[in-house]
């Protein structure tokens, strides 16, 4: 079991990385043409999204890595890159090719599923989301901490519901420097844990660097 720091951290940590904040004008943009219910509908479907993939990740994660032999250090050190991308990505204010593309958004756009695919997956579950689960997912090997890494993900939804449910009352308060601030400010925090996902996998492949 680790120390509550840590726990802490992984929510803060995921929840900046699936920046439900910074994706309200991409779902504001994807829903404009449903009524209100039907928005509130959708957000509620990209949370529950959300919360399905990364408890299916944090249960199975280790398993799919073990089945292609792929190690935890080598993943650390391909998740923190991928992290790293996308923190330099929202420290401009932009969203990440890695999590949304516009293509994805048109081929969406008029679909009823657009709370799934892009919404859900991979603009909120996405790949650094699902990276950052597995890595911490397996620092310990008990049931009490899955445990809590899945009550700190299901927080993480609800939040992430909240915020999208009231996504047109944010974009309105916050506006869009609002939001690309807030946006900055995570993708810091973002690049900073990379940073440490990087080392700590660098370390684990080359045990002489940490001498």
């Amino acid at each position: 079991m680790g120390s509550w720091s840590e726990y802490i951290k992984f929510f803060i940590v995921l929840f900046s990385i699936v920046d439900a904040i910074g994706a309200t004008p991409v779902f504001i943009n994807l829903t404009k043409n449903l009524d209100r219910q039907k928005s509130r509908r959708s957000a509620q479907i990209a949370a529950l999204t959300l919360f399905v993939v990364l408890i299916v990740t944090l249960i199975l994660g280790e398993t799919i890595l073990n089945f292609f032999g792929i190690s935890i250090a080598s993943f650390r050190v391909g998740g923190g890159i991928l992290l790293l991308l996308m923190a330099i990505a929202m420290m401009h204010a932009k969203m990440s090719s890695v999590k949304h593309t516009q293509e994805e958004a048109h081929d969406k756009e008029d679909s009823d599923t657009v709370a799934v695919v892009p919404v859900g997956l991979p603009l909120l579950a996405g790949p650094g989301a699902i990276s950052t689960v597995i890595v911490y997912a397996d620092r310990y090997q008990s049931l009490f901490h899955y445990c809590i890494l899945g009550v700190s993900i299901l927080m993480v939804s609800i939040l992430t519901w909240l915020i999208l449910r009231g996504s047109f009352y944010i974009s309105g308060i916050l506006g869009k420097t609002g939001i690309n601030i807030v946006t900055r400010i995570m993708g810091l925090i973002i690049a900073a844990i990379a940073v440490e996902f990087i080392a700590n996998g660098l370390k684990q492949l080359f045990p002489l660097l940490g001498k």
